[in-house]
């Protein structure tokens, strides 16, 4: 398996992880310093950090779904466009499109760039 191949092989198995709710399997993804960090924050965010949102967003909608739209191997990781799916506990559709850069580096994620539109998010503060 090529770099590329081996990058697009841990986005898939990122994304899974996050459709699971399966934090232990996010933190293994993650290098243990990886920087996140979402245009709307304007701040990095740990690991934990991280797991504790994807836990608090699959408590805001239980039946959270990653739909991957785009997904391109770069030289240093990979590029993903894709739409978080939900459906809050009120019974409100949501779908949360974002754009994710992310920096491999021996086989995890480094650092995850994530562009989304912030009224999107407040949906979910919201719910």
């Amino acid at each position: 398996m090529n770099n590329a191949e081996a990058n697009l092989d841990l986005a898939h198995r990122f994304v899974d992880a996050l459709n699971a709710n399966d934090g232990d399997a996010v933190r293994e993804i993650y290098a243990p310093d990886a920087r996140i960090w979402h245009n709307f924050e304007e701040s990095l965010q740990s690991v934990d950090m991280n797991v504790r949102t994807l836990g608090w967003m699959h408590r805001k909608m239980p039946t959270l779904n990653y739909e991957l739209v785009r997904l391109e191997a770069l030289p240093f990781g990979y590029l993903q466009q894709h739409v978080l799916h939900g459906k809050t506990a009120g019974g409100d559709e949501v779908a949360l499109k974002a754009c994710v850069v992310v920096t491999v580096e021996n086989g995890r994620i480094a650092a995850l760039e994530e562009y989304l539109d912030p009224a999107q998010v407040a949906v979910l503060q919201n719910a």
